[in-house]
């Protein structure tokens, strides 16, 4: 029954994806998983091109995004594989211009909000009493503040611009996060390493750190990805509503200028699509990733994909030796 158990383990940890110990090879961390899963890896493809447009693209294309190259509303052709816009700029200049700052205000949001959720989330779930008791009450202040009223007041009366945006984004976004870091940090302070970090005699930050801290790496990426869609969603969607500086290129104010232009109505779809896709690309690469690192990092995920795979083998197998099986019995 024993070595019964230990083939079906390693049946389904093999099925999963999880090696033995004696198997494991030196690329076995998440780098390496990331890239040898098929969601992750289309994932960071993506987001890769996106960045390289963003670092690159404005010294590759040959027009000024903010000059008036053409006739208003071209279709797309040779000379402007885009189109121009309503006020005859080039639609990809400012496409690939609009990339820079869109997606630097995204990823520093992101990673704002995730150290920010992470100090406050789990101080308040390591140390508990009234720390905790403090910072579970600004968290949920914050949680049940409505985001988007609260977003659109704050950057109205704010100088216009992405790092008031970004900003704002800050300041509405990081209590989810500490939540659920909270959360997280009140279950692993309980646990046997924790207890023996402490009869050792390390200080709080050396355990919170060194300790804690590498078993929500997961998390942590998870959050930050889930923020930074959040960033590059809302900043597009406040400059679309004509909050912020509507001089400065980026794609929300691409999509501001071409519905202040009504160009659905006079049929420029030219000056939406490309914009409107890429930030339906970026935001689908990073969930992508989002959902690559769950499936990777949850067990019951690993778990249930590893009985699933067994169970398709089997049945494989089965479906072969069934005539064999006849044929015998004949």
């Amino acid at each position: 029954m024993q070595v019964a158990n230990q083939s079906v383990s390693a049946q389904i940890g093999e099925a999963g994806g999880v090696k033995p110990a004696a198997r494991r090879s030196p690329r076995t961390g998440l780098f390496w998983q990331l890239l040898s899963n098929r969601k992750a890896s289309v994932g960071v493809g993506l987001v890769l091109f996106f960045v390289a447009m963003a670092l690159f693209g404005p010294l590759l294309v040959s027009h000024d995004p903010g000059a008036f190259v053409g006739a208003p509303n071209e279709a797309p052709s040779a000379e402007f594989p885009f189109g121009t816009t309503g006020q005859g700029q080039d639609v990809l200049a400012q496409t690939v211009a609009g990339a820079r700052t869109s997606l630097a205000v995204g990823f520093i949001v992101g990673l704002v909000v995730m150290v920010i959720g992470a100090i406050i989330g789990m101080t308040a779930g390591y140390f508990g009493g009234w720390v905790d008791s403090v910072l579970s009450l600004l968290t949920n202040v914050f949680l049940i503040i409505p985001g988007l009223p609260m977003t659109v007041v704050i950057a109205a009366y704010l100088r216009p611009g992405p790092v008031t945006i970004g900003v704002v984004l800050v300041v509405t976004g990081w209590a989810w996060n500490a939540r659920v870091l909270r959360s997280q940090m009140l279950a692993l302070r309980e646990k046997d390493f924790v207890s023996a970090a402490l009869v050792s005699g390390e200080g709080h930050l050396r355990i919170i750190f060194r300790e804690i801290l590498p078993n929500m790496t997961s998390l942590l990426m998870s959050g930050f990805i889930s923020a930074t869609v959040y960033a590059i969603g809302a900043q597009v969607g406040l400059e679309f509503l004509g909050i912020g500086d509507v001089g400065v290129v980026t794609w929300g104010t691409n999509l501001y200028w071409a519905s202040n232009n009504a160009a659905m109505l006079t049929g420029a779809w030219w000056t939406v699509v490309p914009t409107g896709l890429c930030v339906a690309l970026i935001a689908f690469a990073l969930v992508l990733i989002n959902f690559a690192i769950d499936e990777m990092t949850n067990p019951r995920l690993r778990t249930d994909r590893g009985w699933t795979r067994m169970l398709k083998l089997n049945k494989l197998e089965e479906g072969l030796s069934t005539p064999v099986v006849r044929r015998h019995g004949r």
